[in-house]
């Protein structure tokens, strides 16, 4: 056993956040803990990381961490940069100091072996070396090499400054960085976010061979189903334990919830029936002793509480068209996408109910695709046009977390300013919008609230073509459902980017894919594409 919480209980103030933790993390195992937006998700591992503690229980239960030796714990959040001057490499370097030191070990016992080669220098030397072999001493330069370039840097940005990159850029940085230091147990909040197919791809090798224990929350359900070998949930501020990945678990919890309240239904019963029992004969002389007896029964039961009810409180997003498209809905033909130079040359035939999914690299041009075709950026060359009476929603990730000034309500109102308040309200409380929530600014909405936002003021116009840039991102794996859900019964057609695969997978007809300069058009989903790519390796 690394590490252990035994009958936890986290507060903050009266509120009480998680209580009954009994978590545990076993020499390697690959742990995925999952459970809707504010759970208690991050407190968990803020508690592992030593950031919180625990509160003291209202009870005389053991309670309490327990940690096996000196356990080196990372986290991302934990990962900074103290000297945002430094370079990339030089920064990176510092996690190889102990090998860094021994290499000038070495070179002192070199120099003194030309005039000293006694036994005592010799042996050191050996020593030394051994180690810094075992340590990887001939590996780490490369090792930071194909960590960075794996992350989408080139080589060259290694002598960069980390001021000079973006905040998201020094976010993947300080990923690397963890990756690299090894941890005994390695926390991943959101690890895939904002990663591409191929990175992703990577990442999931590279943790699935890490010799050591690693904890993952993440809403990318595929990726969970490849590295978890157990799952935790958090739900109704209490944490349950299930061996297997996200798909194990679904089926395990579905499997639990039904057998307890099929053993509920059947207790209740055998209550009843006793209860009966004793009620008809508990006032006749020669039957009270045998009355009494089914009181007695019922005492000793262990009683069996009515199972919870799912946490599914979600959106509801099912909507129909306001008129049909004609068959041809996007036609694209040589299309040079682009900024300052060409990108890539994109062709592509888009028909009425299809549901074509863009995928590949970051940088590439997926995003600048849809930008060109809704008219926010330029085309470099090429064509395209929309068919007869395409009328098309878009959404924009980044457009879609942006703040403005004006609440909830004031925003979705500007953008119908005829409709009656009582279908404004309407409107949002189905995107989860309730009462006093309509009056939040920008400042207060979380990610996935944001792009609930801008996905409920799309719906309420009703297109025909779907146009979607990263809907998933900020949602936890009940909206991503629910958009799934939607998506599919939806009667029109849908253009998307994702780097969700399991989404992908689920919803898409045809794929687009970005890969190495070149855009290639397939005729079928993400599995089957999947298929034939393993067979062509």
């Amino acid at each position: 056993m690394l590490y252990q919480i035994k009958n936890g209980i986290v507060r903050y103030g009266a509120d009480t956040i998680i209580e009954n933790i009994n978590f545990e993390i076993r020499n390697t195992e690959k742990i995925a803990v999952v459970g809707r937006n504010g759970c208690g998700k991050t407190t968990l591992f803020k508690l592992i990381a030593g950031m919180i503690s625990l509160d003291n229980l209202d009870s005389d239960e053991d309670s309490g961490i327990y940690k096996a030796g000196k356990l080196s714990i990372g986290y991302l959040q934990q990962i900074s940069f103290d000297d945002e001057e430094t370079t990339v490499e030089e920064e990176l370097l510092k996690v190889y100091d102990p090998l860094r030191e021994m290499e000038k070990k070495l070179d002192q016992l070199c120099i003194l072996m030309e005039t000293n080669q006694s036994k005592e220098v010799m042996d050191k030397y050996s020593k030394t070396l051994e180690m810094y072999e075992k340590n990887g001493g001939y590996s780490y330069r490369c090792e930071i090499d194909t960590v960075v370039t794996k992350f989408g840097f080139d080589l060259s940005d290694l002598k960069r400054p980390i001021k000079s990159f973006s905040g998201g850029q020094r976010t993947k940085l300080a990923f690397a960085k963890l990756l690299l230091t090894k941890p005994d147990i390695m926390l991943l909040d959101e690890p895939t976010n904002h990663l591409d197919l191929p990175t992703i791809e990577w990442l999931e090798k590279y943790l699935k061979q890490y010799p050591k224990a690693i904890v993952i929350i993440s809403h990318d359900r595929m990726f969970l189903d490849k590295l978890a070998e157990v799952t935790y949930e958090i739900e109704h501020r209490r944490i349950s334990r299930y061996q297997g990945n996200y798909s194990a678990f679904v089926k395990q919890k579905r499997i639990n919830w039904e057998k307890q309240q099929k053993d509920y239904i059947m207790q209740q019963k055998e209550i009843a029936r006793l209860t009966e029992i004793y009620e008809k004969f508990k006032n006749h002389p020669t039957k009270v002793s045998m009355a009494r007896s089914k009181l007695k029964q019922i005492e000793h039961m262990d009683i069996i509480e009515a199972p919870q009810k799912y946490d599914l409180k979600t959106f509801h997003a099912n909507f129909v068209p306001r008129r049909e498209s004609g068959q041809e809905v996007v036609k694209v033909k040589r299309l040079l996408i682009g900024y300052d130079k060409p990108l890539c040359e994109v062709s592509f035939e888009l028909r009425k109910g299809q549901r074509l999914a863009i995928i590949g690299e970051n940088g590439l041009g997926k995003s600048t695709l849809l930008k060109t075709l809704v008219g926010q950026q330029r085309a470099l060359g090429g064509s395209f046009s929309f068919g007869f009476q395409v009328d098309y929603g878009y959404f924009d990730q980044q457009l879609a977390q942006k703040s403005y000034d004006r609440t909830v309500l004031e925003d979705f109102c500007d953008e119908f300013p005829d409709m009656p308040m009582s279908e404004v309200r309407n409107a949002l409380g189905c995107f989860l919008f309730t009462q006093d929530n309509v009056n939040k600014k920008p400042s207060q909405l979380s990610g996935g609230e944001k792009v609930r936002l801008s996905l409920a003021k799309i719906m309420k116009k009703r297109p025909n073509l779907l146009i979607l840039d990263e809907p998933t991102n900020h949602m936890d794996i009940i909206g991503k459902e629910t958009l799934e859900d939607m998506i599919m019964n939806y009667s029109g057609t849908v253009l998307l980017v994702s780097h969700d695969r399991y989404f992908v997978q689920k919803i898409a007809t045809s794929l687009l894919v970005f890969k190495e300069g070149e855009v290639k058009y397939y005729p079928y989903g993400y599995q089957e594409y999947e298929m034939k790519l393993s067979v062509k390796k």
